[in-house]
């Protein structure tokens, strides 16, 4: 089987604690956007990719800056962004099928999503995207995640893993 590789960038670490959960069921490795290769190797067929929903969208430098004027600890992504990496993200040699998720805060109805952003990107750059992005949930713009995310991340990939295998 392919190698899977989870890619996510994270604020306030939700978003890491997601991608974790996610490369743990897939038996995947989980990488920080800042040392995610620009160049996916030969065995990777399995590409996950996960960011925080900011300003209804994906991450850019201003809204990067304002969570790092929010923080009370140290961000997790301190570098590039999601955005960045899939601007300068080769073309593909090979077939790889991509997922994409978000974290976001769970009240009502909000437009945008980080997740729909980069399963659009993905699709232009040619990835197989076969399913909906998937969004997971937070209490506020540090966090917390909601009570049983990381479990129902785990769960969505393992769905994901089977779907692959089928």
């Amino acid at each position: 089987m392919a190698r899977a590789l989870v890619v996510y960038e994270s604020m306030f670490g939700n978003t890491k604690a997601i991608a974790e959960a996610i490369g743990e069921a897939l038996a995947a490795e989980v990488v920080e956007v800042s040392d995610a290769p620009d160049v996916l190797p030969d065995n990777v067929g399995l590409l996950v990719v996960g960011a925080p929903t900011h300003a209804f969208s994906l991450s850019r430098p201003a809204t990067r800056q304002s969570a790092a004027d929010q923080a009370t600890d140290g961000l997790v992504s301190t570098g590039r962004g999601v955005r960045e990496w899939l601007e300068t993200l080769a073309p593909l040699g090979h077939h790889v099928t991509a997922h994409a998720f978000d974290t976001r805060v769970k009240i009502g109805w909000l437009p945008g999503s980080a997740a729909k952003a980069i399963a659009k990107r993905l699709r232009a750059l040619h990835f197989e995207v076969p399913d909906k992005p998937m969004s997971f949930h937070v209490g506020g713009t540090p966090g917390p995640l909601l009570v049983g995310e990381p479990a129902r991340a785990a769960a969505w990939a393992r769905a994901v893993l089977a779907d692959a295998r089928t």
